[in-house]
């Protein structure tokens, strides 16, 4: 969402008449365009330029075949990585070779100096006496570019200290020193645990005294979204869950310590660490692999949040009619601001796309088809009502205040949104008519021309032939001047509609400015026509008769006021 650039709403004019650009406004816009065009060449593009070449492989570099390899660990300690064959995996080669070492370290009568090596046809056999612990060949080491005689004689020197290692950690001494560092460990922990949840206790004080006494409910006018009580239980599960993490994290980091000082439970170790480890691993590494992305997201978004700001600044002027552009109306400002918004957006969104962490895994691009899937099918009326909310604009049919009649509907328009358009009946009902309805249909727009031109008002009445048209022409005429919200000039005057088989159909046309007041002008017109023509002894023909009658259909003027109308007071005149 753009934040307003002023105290003003936008596009309003100010009060007290037209705004005009003052020159220091005037060369504000003119920097803010000038600088937004500099950082988009000068940022935009290069960090584009970065971002694209950090998500690309050179073309010219092949990664190299790489051959599956198992390590060889010993109480939970990787010695070497060994190759698999055709018949024999590369982990059941290493569990074989780490059982032999084992096996060979467990025996008390060996020693571990005495490891030989002897050629074996192909290969390079380290012994331990008459037992083969390892076979090398000459392709375990072609990756590391040495002989097979080179690697084995490196493999029974790792092979050697390993089993010093081995025998020497189940002494009595090294136990008792690692129960020791457990036991201590242990107390450290309690010790920890301790400050934590001191530390806990004391934070949730602190933010009890501090934050409980301001915290409000959040509501919408009168509708309470969130309680006060609600909130405050949130923030207190925060405190309890990091907590709670902090426990957690401790109780882990101090069984992976205390099983990771003896040589029988240091495999357990080495594994919970890994557990540990590995998803942390690949969360921050994925993190920070993606670092370029993020940044040449960040950057293009600052970039149209200011381009955005520019822009709108810019309508702004144009609706407050400061910048004056030949041909565009002020009232085209908002809209057109509104799409060239939405162009812009789409089109960063489309920039943005192949920068977007996991934009190219499957399940992303699933997402992505569902919801365009379901976009097409369910948005063929939204997007028909919003194209014509947008020509309804631009094609100015009415604006809000508008007196208008759409279909059966007569009212005025109080609200114009890109769906629909809001207008209040006469009867006090607001009816809600899609766009697309009124784009395909008839306006009549009552205050168009009302203000400059007049709204022309008019009835018909259909009088007998026996009756002199220039008398009805004349009564037509003095029941307009009777009517007040009739203008005299331009001046009233009346057609004669047709020529019908029992009667001759005048309509009086009458100019007013009043659309608002257009139902009491016709009701207060009728009236006076009705008692003109009374008054002058004429009968009204309309619609048609049969013969006539053995006395006029006149209403004396003694009977005018009868019960229950009352005689209008001459002093409130």
């Amino acid at each position: 969402m753009i934040p307003p650039l002023g105290p003003r709403p936008a596009f309003e004019p100010a009060r007290g008449g037209v705004p005009r650009l003052e020159p220091r406004d005037s060369m504000r816009l003119r920097l803010w365009i000038l600088a937004s065009l500099l950082f988009f060449l000068f940022f935009v593009l290069p960090a584009a330029t970065l971002a694209h070449d950090a998500r690309t492989d050179p073309i010219d570099e092949e990664p190299a075949p790489r051959i599956a390899t198992a390590p060889v660990t010993i109480d939970g300690r990787v010695l070497f990585r060994v190759r698999g064959a055709s018949t024999v995996p590369a982990t059941e080669r290493a569990a074989w070779i780490a059982g032999r070492i084992r096996a060979v370290a467990l025996d008390p009568g060996f020693v571990p100096s005495t490891l030989t090596l002897v050629d074996v046809e192909a290969r390079v056999e380290i012994r331990a006496g008459e037992v083969a612990v390892l076979a090398v060949l000459d392709a375990d080491g072609r990756p590391e570019q040495l002989a097979a005689r080179e690697l084995a004689l490196l493999y029974s020197k790792i092979i050697e200290r390993a089993i010093e290692r081995f025998r020497h950690e189940r002494l009595a001494g090294p136990v008792r020193s690692a129960v020791a560092r457990a036991v201590g460990g242990f107390g450290a922990l309690a010790a920890a645990l301790g400050i934590v949840l001191w530390l806990s206790a004391r934070l949730r004080r602190t933010v009890e005294r501090r934050l409980q006494s301001r915290i409000r409910a959040l509501g919408i006018q009168s509708f309470e979204v969130l309680r006060a009580e609600s909130i405050w239980r949130a923030i207190l599960v925060l405190v309890h869950t990091a907590r709670a993490l902090g426990v957690v994290a401790l109780v882990l980091g101090y069984a992976i310590y205390a099983l990771d000082q003896f040589p029988w439970t240091r495999a357990s170790a080495r594994t919970l660490l890994a557990w540990v480890a590995e998803p942390l691993s690949a969360i921050f590494g994925g993190l920070i692999g993606e670092i370029p992305s993020l940044i040449f997201l960040l950057v293009l978004f600052l970039v149209v949040r200011f381009v955005l700001r520019v822009i709108r600044l810019f309508f702004e002027a144009v609706g407050s009619r400061s910048v004056v552009l030949q041909g565009f109306e002020a009232e085209w400002a908002a809209p057109t601001y509104k799409i060239v918004r939405l162009a812009l957006v789409a089109f960063a969104v489309v920039v943005a796309y192949p920068y977007i962490p996991g934009s190219g895994s499957a399940a992303f691009q699933g997402v992505s088809l569902f919801l365009g899937v379901v976009f097409s099918l369910g948005s063929s009326s939204f997007i028909g009502n919003l194209i014509a909310g947008y020509a309804m604009t631009y094609r100015r049919a009415f604006t809000i205040g508008d007196r208008v009649k759409i279909g059966n509907v007569v009212g005025d328009v109080t609200q114009l949104r890109l769906q629909a358009t809001h207008v209040e009946t006469l009867k006090n009902e607001e009816v809600v008519i899609p766009n697309a309805t009124i784009l395909n249909g008839e306006v009549t727009n009552y205050s168009a021309l009302a203000k400059t031109q007049g709204l022309i008002l008019h009835t018909t009445v259909g009088i007998g032939y026996e009756v002199p048209w220039r008398q009805v022409e004349s009564m037509l005429l003095l029941a307009a001047s009777r009517t007040p919200a009739l203008l005299e000039e331009p001046r009233p005057f009346v057609l004669p509609k047709a020529l019908g088989d029992f009667a001759i159909t005048y309509e009086i046309n009458a100019y007013s400015r009043s659309v608002t007041e257009m139902m009491q002008t016709y009701a207060e017109l009728h009236r006076n026509i009705l008692d003109v023509f009374n008054e002058h002894g004429v009968q009204i023909m309309t619609p048609a008769y049969e013969g006539d009658p053995a006395e006029p259909k006149l209403v004396p003027p003694e009977r005018w006021f009868a019960a229950p109308a009352s005689r209008p007071d001459p002093s409130a005149t």
